[in-house]
């Protein structure tokens, strides 16, 4: 090779610098050789020392570090939202099966029930089915042992905030079709709650949409479960079938109390048919309980859905009771909640008593129902006023247009009264209207045509509302039991008092 091939080897390889120079280069000491390079000015960086090269790595390892907690942060929750959601799935589930016990709401009942568009006003068949051991000892557990002795049609209606009970007496007698006239009871053990739901839907002339059957010997541990109920009894309340005994007044129930006065009829024998003011009891203590349901915290009110679901068989599942609950949250209990009951006529046939509709009176309060309106037009209508319990203030009048409302008019307590004594209890007229006085009134005492009088009422002359009401307030007689005099008394007096038994 020649010299100058050597040289131009020697340049491709090292560049412009000699051979020797980048011998004389690589001999040198690396700590010279940075601080050459330093000094240079050249572009390379600068290599870091043992130290910085340590916090390097310290700053890379908290980086992944981080980065390994964030990923397992994530990764733990995400383990615990999907072993919660399993959790309430199975909690839903368990619910679901017991609100539909071995597929008890089976087709044929689901083939009655209407369907409903969402936000939509919609009726609820309520049976009550006594299923207690005793019954089911003596007869067996087979549908057909068994009669629905409460039979409630409800009109739910979630955007205007209303719920209407309307009690359809056990022993009215329907026409039934191929199976003759019945008692409407007797359709429970013919075909169940499917035949039931069929025959209450026409006799009513109603669309049904769902359906809840309760077993009232499991009723005690609903009420219990929320702490009890508030009620308030006209009258006194002692059966002794139903192992009930309970004073007049308000009171909180426990759960065993308010079965036994779901149960009670022969408390009022004195008073009539028994089961009318059973069943109004009976709505009573429903509007009693969805007050209190209303009032609970979301965890309370799922256990109560969870305790529930061990007495009432029902077309509902758990998120549906728990949805319906959530847009009723603003319900008005005292006044959006009507009560009423079938119009009838009893009539003794064969040995039998029979509750005979008055279909006039009948269609025209479903007509009222269907409307949202109250199922009575005038508050003399509901005769168990007074004596059974009712639900919140009583008035079940949804409109004034006949006087007997008793709208925002408060109560005076000035204006004249005619006190008439119906019960024929000596000296009562008298010493009521000494309380009338005593209250500001000017009040006169005397005797009523007619006797025998259970429940008091309070008749008023023109524009004399507000002196009946404080007359009520002053004795104590529920609103429903005010209304306006239609002439069958005198009109010398602003108020007329005709005094019942519960007055005595």
């Amino acid at each position: 090779m020649t010299s100058a091939e050597q040289a131009h080897l020697s340049q491709s390889r090292y560049g412009s610098a000699s051979r020797a120079e980048h011998q004389r280069v690589a001999a040198e000491p690396r700590t010279t050789r940075r601080a050459s390079s330093a000094s240079s000015g050249g572009s390379r960086m600068q290599a870091p020392s043992r130290s910085e090269g340590v916090e390097a790595y310290h700053r890379k390892s908290r980086k992944k570090g981080r980065g390994r907690a964030l990923r397992g942060v994530l990764v733990s929750l995400l383990v615990v939202l999907l072993g919660a959601g399993v959790a309430v799935a199975l909690y839903l589930r368990d619910i679901d099966s017991r609100l539909n016990p071995d597929g008890a709401v089976s087709n044929s009942i689901r083939e009655q029930l209407e369907a409903v568009e969402p936000q939509e006003p919609f009726y609820m068949l309520l049976l009550g089915v006594d299923k207690s051991e005793g019954r089911s000892e003596d007869w067996g557990s087979d549908t057909s042992n068994f009669r629905a002795d409460t039979i409630i049609l409800t009109r739910v209606d979630p955007p205007a905030q209303k719920v209407t009970l309307v009690s359809i007496p056990r022993d009215t007698l329907v026409d039934m079709g191929e199976n003759g006239e019945r008692k409407i009871n007797d359709a429970y053990a013919l075909g169940g709650a499917a035949y039931m739901t069929e025959i209450v839907s026409e006799f009513a002339d109603v669309k049904i949409s769902h359906y809840a059957e309760v077993d009232f010997e499991q009723l005690t541990s609903i009420v219990d479960t929320i702490g009890g109920i508030e009620v308030t009894l006209p009258v006194a309340v002692q059966d002794d079938y139903a192992q009930i005994d309970l004073p007049a007044g308000t009171q909180t129930l426990n759960g065993e109390q308010a079965l036994g006065l779901c149960r009670a009829r022969h408390a009022y024998d004195d008073y009539g048919g028994g089961d009318f003011y059973r069943a109004a009891n009976q709505r009573m203590v429903i509007g009693a309980i969805v007050k209190k349901v209303l009032q609970l915290d979301l965890i309370t009110m799922a256990t109560t859905v969870s305790e529930l679901a061990n007495s009432v068989t029902t077309d509902f599942g758990a998120l549906d009771i728990i949805g319906l609950v959530g847009q009723f949250r603003a319900l008005d209990t005292d006044n959006n909640m009507y009560s009423g009951q079938t119009p009838t006529n009893s009539e003794y046939i064969n040995s039998v008593w029979y509750e005979i509709p008055d279909d006039a009176a009948w269609e025209e309060m479903m007509a009222r129902v269907d409307a949202g309106e109250s199922p009575y037009s005038d508050a003399s209508q509901d005769f168990t006023a007074g004596i059974a319990g009712s639900i919140g203030t009583g008035s079940n009048i949804s409109d004034s247009e006949d006087g007997s409302a008793t709208g925002d008019v408060e109560a005076s307590f000035t204006g004249s009264v005619s006190v008439l004594n119906a019960t024929g209890v000596a000296g009562l007229a008298g010493d009521t209207a000494n309380t009338l006085t005593d209250a500001g009134f000017e009040a006169a005492a005397g005797n009523a045509n007619e006797s025998g009088l259970t429940a008091t009422k309070i008749y008023y002359n023109d524009d004399s509302l507000a002196s009946a009401l404080g007359v009520a307030k002053t004795l104590g007689v529920p609103e429903a039991n005010v209304s306006q005099n239609d002439g069958s008394y005198t009109t010398t007096y602003d108020v007329i008092v005709v005094l019942g038994t519960d007055q005595a």
